[in-house]
């Protein structure tokens, strides 16, 4: 690889982020059941612990994203606990992710639904996860909803549009000043008539209501099948709404399978579309590069180290296009050109590059190796095991 090249890489790898999930480290499984591992986190100071072991071996997962119901057992009263665990364990608190689709009374929706009392307490929740973000320095605010139905004639759809209007807006207002609302949007499930927030057209729409510091989310598995997410990721760019990723891969619909196990050629896409956004505009975007995986079968820290050493290969990749070359190619319909730049890019093996940043930086070559060699897994596993063993809760 000439220098040129071994230049760019550095630079691209200097700057990328990623953030790993808590509940990635947890017990999950699918809607038949959940599938136990002996290693699994089961409280939040293990899933800083777990997470800390990623970081350490990576150097580029800074943050964990939590989840509010699982990671704050008695709300804003864990957050000095999760601060301590932010020091003990060398990773600081990412997106907070707010749930207002788990209990019972959630049946027939949150935003959505036709209780106002239902609502109410689902916005008082919103607004609770906005302090606890406020609280640990975390900027975003990542909400999801399962609200629907799945049966014609069962829900005013028009209603529940002004409804999710209303309190996106009312969220919003709740924000500090360098906070934002990630607006995610997902097309069937659990909800299979009709979904409240189904596409990106929506969730543009619901944050551009929302205010300024609303932006859209894109889940990479949140798509129907040939759907191409890398125009949708440049349409967004191109309104400048894109505020952030949840990155995995799937087969059919929302499979949360390891980032490029599937088709790392979409991610490469994805990644390119926004550094050839920067090098056409001169801007950077801030994007929130999250990862959002249950590893029902996989080992969970194993598959998140796969995870973030194959999305940093994806955008090391993404960084050598040489966009004058494939900007003058587009303007002369040269499509062979233009195709091959890309190509080209992608064949590339990075690997060598970004094990020379990992000696750089004093990581080890090859993370994965690193951990499974390091005794953490063993320890953990013989710690974590009669407990995760004798567990036999459902997956919620």
């Amino acid at each position: 690889m000439d220098s040129r090249k071994l230049d760019i890489i550095l630079e691209a790898l200097n700057q990328f982020r990623i953030e790993i999930p808590s509940w990635g480290f947890a017990n999950t499984g699918t809607r038949f059941g959940k599938f136990l591992q002996p290693a699994a986190a089961t409280t939040t100071a293990e899933k800083f612990s777990d997470a800390g072991q990623v970081h350490a071996l990576t150097g580029i997962c800074p943050t964990i994203a939590l989840h509010v119901l699982w990671d704050f057992p008695e709300g804003r009263k864990s957050i000095p606990q999760i601060q301590e665990y932010s020091r003990r364990f060398g990773v600081q608190s990412g997106s907070i992710n707010p749930n207002v689709f788990q209990d019972q009374e959630y049946k027939h929706g949150s935003f959505g639904n036709p209780d106002p009392s239902v609502r109410s307490r689902a916005f008082e929740h919103t607004k609770e996860s906005i302090e606890i973000a406020r609280h640990l320095g975390s900027q975003d605010i990542s909400l999801w909803f399962a609200d629907g139905s799945s049966y014609p004639g069962t829900a005013n759809i028009r209603q529940r549009k002004k409804w999710f209007e209303e309190l996106l807006r009312d969220a919003h207002a709740q924000l500090a000043a360098n906070q934002r609302l990630l607006v995610e949007y997902k097309p069937f499930e659990p909800a299979f008539y009709h979904t409240d927030i189904a596409d990106w057209g929506m969730a543009l729409h619901f944050a551009r209501h929302a205010g300024p510091r609303a932006k859209v989310l894109v889940d990479t598995g949140h798509h129907y099948h040939s759907q191409n997410i890398e125009q949708i990721v440049a349409w967004l760019l191109s309104e400048e709404m894109l505020g952030g990723f949840h990155f995995n891969d799937r087969r059919y619909a929302d499979d949360d399978l390891t980032i490029g196990s599937i088709d790392p050629y979409q991610v490469f896409r994805i990644f390119h579309e926004i550094v050839f956004y920067e090098w056409e505009t001169g801007k950077k975007p801030q994007i929130a590069y999250m990862i959002d995986q249950s590893h029902n079968l996989k080992g969970k820290i194993e598959e998140t180290i796969q995870t973030v050493v194959i999305a940093q290969q994806l955008f090391a990749k993404a960084s050598l296009v040489d966009h004058a070359a494939l900007s003058e190619a587009q303007n002369k319909c040269d499509l062979i050109r233009a195709e091959s730049l890309l190509q080209d890019a992608f064949n590339t093996d990075v690997r060598p590059a970004i094990q020379q940043w990992r000696h750089s930086k004093g990581l080890p070559a090859d993370p994965l190796r690193a951990f499974l060699e390091s005794g953490y897994l063993d320890r953990i596993t013989k710690e974590r095991g009669a407990r995760n063993l004798s567990s036999v809760s459902s997956y919620a």
